[in-house]
């Protein structure tokens, strides 16, 4: 659903003083230029913006899945989250590449599991446990939690071509995460392979092609029975993480006075509202799995769409951060919810409605009730599972990395 990079913060290596240096283990120098990526070097950590369009999305998700009949296309969340995970994910890789000359595959993939899976089992328990009360919408919870765990969902869910199976029920949201972790098992190895080998030019080619494939074959696939398989489909919705990490290579390949990039951020600030606009039209009006022409044309070339409207707004908060969205989304309690609290609300605000239902809240509080709990639940998760961790992490790497002892010293 969505990409991070955790804080670092230092811990004194431990050793007597009078042992020798300990080897010197340090990053190569910039290169000039950022190896044909200069803006990349320049980048302004977290986009605030960019947070605070994550809460907008998670609540679209959360109001949707309690009542679709107030936003009937209030799914359109998630689709949000795939562009700008897209966009984040590959912004970082690309500046580590820009630094570096390379990018470290393993301390990605640990900062991924980190920052991902502990809170994710944390909630598999919390449903486990409950599915021995017998409460009704915990029954058979555990073919869903083991699911989750292992981010298989979309898959299982893809192969239904009917009624999806109570085997996915209870976690069924956690779909998403399934095609956002099997995403990033192919494209950074990828991205890398391409920085490493081609020209930046050629880089942002192959991912404008890769961001076109799953369109054609949506085409090829299309029928009333591949609904789920579409959907669902890593292969067929990668085009919306994709058309995120194409916005960050073109930002990070061009430099901050090239023309091209100045038409970039002139028209993204120009078209966002737009953009916004029609995304919120589509929230408000289009119920995506009608029966009716719609669902083949969104379920074709509607992501597509949604993508670029998404890149759209993602770009003018990346590059215009004066501007009166970028400032909207970017005030505190927005932009922290989004950095802190997005993902846990996602992670447990469907098990929470169904065990408030279970409960007896009535319909009318339904929604009100999840979002305090789930904002409860998130908030519990961020400051006892997930910052922990990270800050324990984090520690661990600084400390790996020892200072240089000037020449004088020994």
């Amino acid at each position: 659903m969505e990409g991070i990079s955790p804080a670092h913060s230092g811990r004194a290596a431990e050793g007597s003083v009078l042992a020798p240096p300990r080897p010197v283990a340090t990053a190569p120098p910039p290169v000039a230029g950022g190896r044909g990526y200069p803006s990349a070097l320049r980048g302004r950590g977290r986009v605030g913006g960019v947070d605070g369009l994550r809460t907008l999305a998670v609540l679209l998700v959360i109001v949707y899945h309690q009542e679709p009949e107030l936003l009937p296309g209030g799914a359109l969340g998630v689709d949000v989250f795939f562009t700008i995970s897209g966009f984040v994910i590959t912004r970082l890789l690309v500046a580590e590449f820009a630094r570096t000359g390379d990018i470290a595959m393993r301390p990605f993939y640990w900062r991924r599991w980190i920052r991902l899976v502990p809170a994710l089992l944390t909630l598999c328990v919390v449903c486990a446990v409950l599915a021995f009360t017998g409460l009704p919408g915990f029954d058979g919870a555990w073919a869903s939690i083991a699911l989750s765990a292992t981010f298989l969902v979309n898959i299982v869910r893809a192969v239904q071509p009917g009624l999806y199976s109570d085997s996915t029920s209870l976690l069924a949201h956690n779909w998403s995460l399934g095609v956002e972790e099997q995403f990033y098992l192919l494209w950074p190895p990828l991205l890398r392979v391409l920085l490493g080998k081609v020209r930046p030019r050629t880089v942002l080619l192959w991912t404008l092609t890769l961001c076109l494939l799953p369109v054609v074959w949506r085409w090829e696939l299309w029928s009333p029975t591949a609904a789920h398989r579409i959907y669902n489909g890593t292969d067929t919705r990668a085009d919306q993480l994709l058309a995120g990490a194409l916005l960050a290579v073109v930002v990070a390949r061009l430099h901050a006075e090239d023309r091209r990039l100045v038409a970039l951020r002139k028209w993204s600030a120009r078209l966002a509202w737009p953009a916004l606009a029609v995304l919120g039209l589509i929230v408000w009006q289009i119920p995506m799995t009608s029966a009716n022409g719609w669902t083949q044309a969104w379920y074709t070339v509607g992501f597509l769409v949604t993508a670029v409207l998404s890149a759209t707004v993602v770009a003018s908060l990346e590059l215009q951060p004066r501007s009166w969205l970028s400032r909207g989304l970017s005030l505190a309690p927005v932009a922290w919810v989004g950095r802190n609290l997005s993902y846990g609300l996602y992670l447990w605000h469907y098990p929470l409605g169904r065990l408030l239902h279970d409960l007896g809240v009535r319909d009318t509080w339904l929604l009100y009730a999840t979002l305090a709990a789930s904002f409860a639940a998130a908030t519990a998760s961020h400051y006892l599972v997930e910052r922990p961790l990270t800050r324990r992490h984090s520690r661990r790497a600084k400390a790996a990395v020892v200072r240089p002892v000037p020449a004088t010293a020994q």
